[in-house]
């Protein structure tokens, strides 16, 4: 395993640049994309999928692996992906680092606590929930209805018995009972924000432009209002900042930004992604979900934003996902090629988006697990091949 400092070193970063989170993980100062601003970028390749079974279909492990790829035969790539919830983490899913040979170390440290972003999001978004309950507390100047109040706490972790509750309970001293929740953090609009951002001042804006919530003239309440965007801006001053980690086979990856793309956009950071094109002759990311969720979003969003066009689209299906849409829920071990044959639209479907509406050039990539038969794996490539599919 590379030392952060060489790591950086071969991207053509200088140790002033590093914030060293031990020997191997590191953040590069967000002020660094100031300074390569004039830099040609280098040409960006998107990783989607198809509507992806609960298990997920290795969007991930196709990125990685496609970059792993790319930096073996000489090109200067660099990896693009969002930082793991400890939601999914100690869930189902489990953790977002790969699979196999096909990911980013240090895992452990990555799917845990990581730099501590995710908990900065975390006390960025409770710090205005504190902030908005005071307010109300003191006398309530905003005349704020507390029963139009949007904004959520949040905490990274899966517990649905804290989605609605009551809090303020307890007596005149522990604030105004009023109906109130939790989100999982990369669900917070916190989240959303950072990951748009590419400095301190427009951090600080969109931070500003929450609302939460609406005042008895029926007029929204913002964040500004509460003079709340400034301290959460604060909190949130090194989480801006790219962390730069690698893969097993040692190619520089940003792992940045951890939005749901059911609930935001679904993709990595925008400054890590930028930062990265001016670093590296080929950028690997991916989108969460399945094209209709991260790819549109990555297009309509991240795109608009940050002035990106990807170069190409890479498109992740599996046989299961496959007999999934093809109507079988279960037993996706066994060989079915009906269920294949009616599974088979829903990915055709998602070509058609990218490459008829998007018009961006689409490739797909059948990540194969064992219990795939051949004959399964033919009468898909056969079919794709048919339709002028790669």
């Amino acid at each position: 395993m590379k030392k952060i400092f060489d790591l950086a070193s071969e991207l053509g970063l200088s140790e002033e640049d590093i914030l060293p989170y031990g020997w191997y993980i590191g953040k590069v100062n967000w002020k660094v994309l100031n300074k390569l601003k004039d830099k040609e970028k280098g040409k960006l390749i998107l990783v989607s999928a198809m509507n992806p079974t609960p298990l997920g279909e290795g969007k991930t492990t196709t990125t990685i692996g496609l970059g792993d790829a790319l930096n073996l035969l000489s090109y200067k790539t660099i990896i693009c992906i969002r930082e793991p919830s400890m939601g999914p983490f100690f869930g189902v899913k489990g953790g977002a680092i790969g699979g196999g040979k096909s990911k980013v170390i240090p895992e452990e440290n990555i799917n845990l606590h990581f730099t501590g972003d995710i908990h900065a999001v975390t006390s960025a978004n409770n710090l205005l929930s504190a902030m908005l309950d005071n307010h109300i507390y003191q006398g309530n100047e905003l005349e704020i209805d507390i029963n139009q109040i949007f904004w959520k706490r949040c905490i990274d972790m899966n517990d649905r018995q804290l989605r609605f509750i009551v809090s303020g309970l307890g007596g005149k001293g522990n604030g105004i009972p009023r109906e109130d929740g939790f989100d999982i953090t990369a669900a917070s609009e916190v989240m959303a924000i950072l990951s748009l951002s590419r400095e301190i001042q427009e951090l600080k804006d969109r931070l500003g432009n929450i609302i939460v919530g609406i005042n008895k003239k029926g007029n929204p309440v913002f964040s500004r209002d509460l003079e709340a965007h400034k301290s959460m801006a604060v909190l949130l001053k090194d989480a801006l900042s790219p962390n730069l980690v690698q893969t097993l086979e040692g190619t520089p990856a940003f792992v940045h930004g951890g939005p749901f793309a059911n609930i935001a956009h679904g993709c990595n950071s925008l400054i890590s992604t930028d930062m990265a094109l001016r670093l590296a002759d080929f950028v690997v990311t991916e989108a969460g979900f399945g094209a209709d969720l991260g790819a549109e979003k990555f297009f309509n969003i991240k795109c608009r934003i940050g002035n990106l066009k990807p170069n190409v689209v890479i498109l992740v299906a599996t046989i299961r996902a496959l007999k999934y849409h093809g109507g079988v829920k279960k037993d996706w071990e066994k060989e079915n090629i009906d269920a294949l044959e009616k599974g088979l639209p829903n990915l055709l479907h998602h070509i058609y988006i990218i490459k008829e509406i998007f018009g961006l050039p689409v490739v797909v990539a059948i990540n194969i697990f064992s219990t795939d038969t051949e004959k399964e794996i033919n009468f898909v490539m056969n079919t794709l091949k048919e339709k002028g599919v790669r």
